[in-house]
């Protein structure tokens, strides 16, 4: 059997390979023996397409298999069109679905997305939330959540008093940055409590707003504006903090968040699209409603004041985030990537055993919505 691979999706620099997630199965199906290539590094779009074109088809001869991630907006263009090139070549590919924003764009666009999705030999996804949002366009969707090396991660309940929140995501303006700040504003007015934000800037101005909304404020001295950090140095910026604020308008199953259960960070976050599917109100997180920067305060204030409670949190979640380990999850892809590498065909052929191809077909070819 050819074990070999082909990864499509963004993977702006070599040294930052490990920050994504197909990027860092890539890197351990490497060590397993896998033959991977990854594709594209480019910075800009239209660089981005051409090498993603031009990387499917140099590997044409080499690889068995694609994986191509599959998010909305200017990047379901890229998906797309590897996608073409890849059953144009009749080399079998799993799409991997991602993004909060995914369900709204396949509502807009659902023919477009219906017809990509069931041309691939196998489509995974990695929450509960998009398998169920887009289950009605391939009803054999595979969950495969995000895998975490959890002996990463040092486990430490946390008690009252809390002193730093820690707020890890990139600069934009979907992940909210403001928001973080407005709330560190209102609890230091009765507690001393300082916020450390964590993340690259994605250059739409959020970076630049929320140091703004800081100053005006009169809490820039409380922020720590620590930029981009390495993948390696996670565990020990989240070991620093008491509690993991995520104040996003649009989610999945972020990875940050894994990160912060997995440290037994009690976690505080907006109640938005893939959020209630990881993290349950009052069992492993505290859930507030977006944009509001009281709830977040009361439920800051709830863990301060509540005995156990934190603690209670961050035991939970550590407990659920085991099943994102990559002792479990690794096994799986290397299962289907190794099934569809040994034998699978291009849609229009047979690419799925029997009883799933027949599913996968029916509900493929039962006619499309407009």
């Amino acid at each position: 059997m050819n074990r070999s691979v082909l990864f499509v999706g963004a993977f702006p620099r070599p040294a930052t390979l490990e920050r994504y997630v197909s990027g860092d199965l890539a890197l351990r199906l490497q060590k397993l023996g896998w033959r991977v290539r990854v594709t594209s590094q480019s910075p800009s779009r239209l660089g981005r397409l051409g090498s993603i074109l031009w990387q499917t088809w140099r590997a044409r001869k080499d690889c068995s298999i694609a994986c191509v991630d599959l998010y909305s907006g200017p990047a379901f263009v890229w998906a797309e069109a590897a996608c073409t090139l890849l059953r144009w070549l009749r080399k079998p590919f799993v799409l991997t679905l991602h993004g909060g924003s995914l369900p709204e764009f396949a509502s807009q666009h659902r023919n477009r997305v219906k017809k990509l999705l069931c041309s691939a030999a196998a489509v995974t996804c990695p929450s509960p939330y998009l398998l169920a949002s887009i289950r009605d366009l391939r009803p054999d969707l595979i969950l495969l959540p995000n895998g975490l090396e959890l002996a990463r991660y040092p486990f430490r309940e946390r008690r009252p008093p809390f002193r730093r929140l820690v707020w890890l995501r990139a600069f934009h303006e979907i992940y909210n940055p403001v928001l973080a700040v407005v709330a560190l504003s209102k609890l230091r007015q009765a507690i001393d409590i300082r916020l450390t934000m964590i993340g690259p800037d994605k250059k739409d101005g959020s970076l630049q707003r929320t140091q703004g909304t800081a100053a005006r404020l009169g809490v820039a001295q409380a922020v720590d504006f620590r930029g981009a950090v390495s993948k390696q140095d996670v565990p020990n910026e989240l070991g620093q903090g008491d509690i993991f604020l995520n104040t996003t308008n649009f989610d999945n199953t972020p990875v940050s968040v894994l990160e912060a259960m997995a440290c037994g960070l009690p976690v505080v976050s907006t109640n938005v699209a893939g959020i209630p599917f990881l993290v349950e109100d009052g069992q492993t997180g505290l859930l507030t409603p977006p944009e509001d920067a009281e709830a977040i305060v009361g439920a800051v204030t709830r863990l301060e004041q509540e005995p156990g409670l934190a603690a209670k949190l961050g035991r939970n979640a550590r407990a659920k985030v085991e099943l994102f380990d990559w002792g479990m999850v690794l096994p799986r892809w290397e299962e289907l990537l190794s099934g569809l590498a040994g034998g699978a065909r291009v849609k229009g052929e047979t690419n799925l055993d029997p009883v799933t191809e027949r599913h996968s077909h029916n509900a493929c070819n039962a006619g499309t919505e407009s």
